[in-house]
């Protein structure tokens, strides 16, 4: 059985792909806890400065996989793999995605519908081909969006619009998913792996330590205070004033050079 998740470190990018082309990467158990463990070993690898995420085939990924449901062996079926009543997701792939400091690019190469857009959403940044699609197919399969959407959208596009795509189950285009502001960018499908890797390796270019305490501050600034959060801010800049990449940076700039952070 080949893996459920390919893992690619190459340079400083991590690129994680969706492996089960011949189900358009629908979402199978196996591939929950490998996703989730595969995140959270990039997260941890300091060479890793950014992650990519994408799908292998013609699509990133089309939900969880019905036809196991509806065989009785699959996640949400009656005679599979039943969630517990008494239910932990704090290692769930939409949680572990929140919860990591290295930033994360989903390159979204085609359908993501049901948790796949979820999973989309959740990236730090998407960057579409022109063919992909954002289907939040939810209603129409008697769910809800259970994977962060219901979070995440109303947080990106607001509340009446969040409302319309979810209660009418739409599908929106790349371009229509770039007008919201729920695609950073959108590219011919041909160009997705280039400007992705480009725009990673961008990231990859800045002090580690400064990109993942920026993220991190951002994530806790979605539920504080202004002053509370200012307060964090300055507790998090204090080890960074003492970091060695703060010394390279300053040198660097007033050497008229590019810097080269270590991550220390």
């Amino acid at each position: 059985m080949s893996d459920p998740v390919l893992y690619e470190v190459e340079g400083p990018i991590a690129t994680l792909t969706l492996n089960r082309p011949e189900r358009l990467n629908a979402i199978s158990g196996p591939m929950l806890a490998t996703l989730s463990e595969r995140l959270l070993e990039a997260d941890r690898d300091p060479a890793v400065r950014a992650i990519v995420l994408t799908g292998a085939g013609r699509g990133f990924c089309s939900g969880l996989d019905l036809v196991d449901a509806s065989s009785g062996s699959g996640i949400g079926s009656q005679g599979g793999q039943q969630l517990p009543v008494n239910l932990d997701l704090r290692d769930a792939p939409p949680v572990v995605l929140h919860q990591i400091d290295t930033p994360t690019i989903c390159a979204l190469n085609g359908g993501a519908a049901g948790y796949g857009m979820d999973m989309a959403l959740g990236c730090d940044i998407r960057v579409a081909a022109q063919s992909a699609k954002l289907a939040a197919a939810f209603t129409r399969r008697g769910v809800l969006p259970e994977s962060g959407g219901t979070w995440l959208l109303p947080r990106m596009v607001g509340w009446a619009k969040a409302s319309e795509i979810i209660f009418t189950g739409r599908t929106l285009s790349a371009e229509q998913c770039l007008e919201l502001g729920l695609v950073n960018r959108v590219v011919p499908d041909e160009l997705l792996a280039k400007e992705v890797r480009a725009l990673a390796e961008e990231i990859a270019a800045n002090a580690p330590l400064a990109v993942a305490a920026s993220k991190r501050m951002m994530r806790m600034g979605l539920s504080e205070e202004f002053s509370d959060h200012v307060h964090h801010v300055y507790l998090q800049l204090v080890p960074l004033f003492a970091s060695q990449d703060f010394r390279e940076g300053m040198q660097s700039f007033l050497e008229k050079r590019k810097p080269e952070f270590k991550g220390r």
